[in-house]
């Protein structure tokens, strides 16, 4: 209330300043009504322009192009209340009784907060768009969390309206504010569980463990693609072509491999084969080498590269260690090693030991030795 009489004070001060001007129609207050309705919208057009005309010669010597958008949108708010405030101006000489001065300074008040509310929100959209498509992969704002910090903004913008609008109607807000808040806890306890998937999701989102394309594996044995990053799920595509949907408070609280992770998305597949003892190991390991590089799904870099294990039971035991582009290939990769390291080791006279038994049968089942 004190806010909204010093504001017309302020008016009515610089209303006084333009009786040299307005007197010629002092025994006509519409006509000074008019006049100064007309001077406010001059006013507003040429201050528009003179703003709009200094910051484009300011920011046409920087190199973000977004700065160009936020002129755009600041004429119109800045047009609108230079305009409003002279037609509050314009209703002085009216002489309004206090209830109609103050209804109208309410609502000027009330269309002025949603303006430059609506000039927030784009702002914030613009900002944020900004800064998600110029992030680093560490950054908190990119484009898989822009949706939720938009959200968010969107959401505190609008509160904080509301509580103006109030305010600018004289209307009490405490027990409003004390009502929701009764109103938030029991809200609270009815949703925990959604609201752990939510704040999960939050931390999902900032912390980024992964992202939608990557291939991981959970501890509890699903391992897929992820398709989707939500507020309360995360949606995992098996290998099998079906989606699977996981609470984020589980996937928050779960150990996740990532295996799209790390210094790139190249995937390790490992081939175990056993030769039999007393094969050239030197010879094994050309084959093996062979077989990879000609092999078109393993890559070229990191190389190949053979391992001789250990020397087991039956087996002399080696690794062949390649690189696939991504993990969605690996099966298909190992499928195409194992058939050509079979047909290639035939072909080379190379054995496979497999496991033998022998058995002896000490006496046949049935039989009595005793009888005479």
């Amino acid at each position: 209330m004190a806010t909204s009489n010093k504001n017309t004070g302020m008016l009515s001060e610089l209303y006084k300043s333009l009786d040299p001007v307005l007197g010629f129609f002092s025994d006509y207050p519409f006509a000074v009504f008019l006049v100064v309705i007309t001077l406010a919208f001059i006013v507003a057009k040429i201050a528009t322009r003179i703003m709009s005309a200094v910051v484009v010669q300011f920011t046409s010597r920087t190199r973000i192009k977004w700065d160009d958008k936020i002129i755009t949108l600041l004429s119109g708010p800045t047009f609108w209340t230079l305009f409003l405030l002279g037609l509050v101006m314009a209703f002085i000489p009216l002489k309004l009784s206090q209830s109609a001065d103050s209804i109208l300074n309410s609502l000027v008040a009330t269309i002025l907060i949603i303006i430059w509310s609506g000039f927030l929100l784009r702002l914030i959209g613009i900002l944020l768009t900004a800064f998600s498509q110029n992030a680093k992969e560490q950054s908190i704002i990119r484009l898989q969390t822009k949706p939720l910090f938009q959200n968010l903004a969107y959401i505190l913008v609008f509160i904080f309206s509301i509580y103006l609008i109030f305010s600018s109607w004289h209307i009490d807000m405490t027990a409003w504010l004390a009502s929701a808040g009764i109103a938030g806890i029991a809200l609270g306890f009815a949703a925990k569980d959604t609201l752990a998937n939510l704040f999960a999701g939050v931390f999902i989102l900032a912390d980024s463990p992964y992202k939608i394309g990557d291939y991981v594996v959970l501890d509890s044995g699903e391992r897929g693609k992820v398709t989707h990053i939500g507020i309360r799920s995360t949606r995992l595509l098996t290998r099998s072509d079906v989606e699977i949907t996981i609470p984020n408070a589980v996937m928050g609280n779960t150990r996740i491999s990532n295996e799209s992770g790390g210094p790139h998305e190249k995937f390790r597949v490992n081939v175990k084969v056993g030769v039999a003892y007393g094969s050239d190991i030197d010879h094994v390991r050309e084959v093996l080498m062979d077989i990879a590089q000609n092999e078109e799904g393993v890559c070229d870099e990191p190389e190949p590269r053979v391992r001789f294990r250990t020397f087991g039971n039956s087996s002399l035991d080696i690794d062949l260690l390649c690189w696939v582009e991504e993990p969605e290939v690996r099966g298909r990769v190992l499928d195409a090693l194992n058939t050509s390291i079979y047909k290639r080791f035939n072909d080379e006279g190379i054995e496979i030991p497999y496991s033998k038994h022998d058995i002896f049968i000490k006496e046949m089942p049935g039989i009595n030795h005793n009888k005479e």
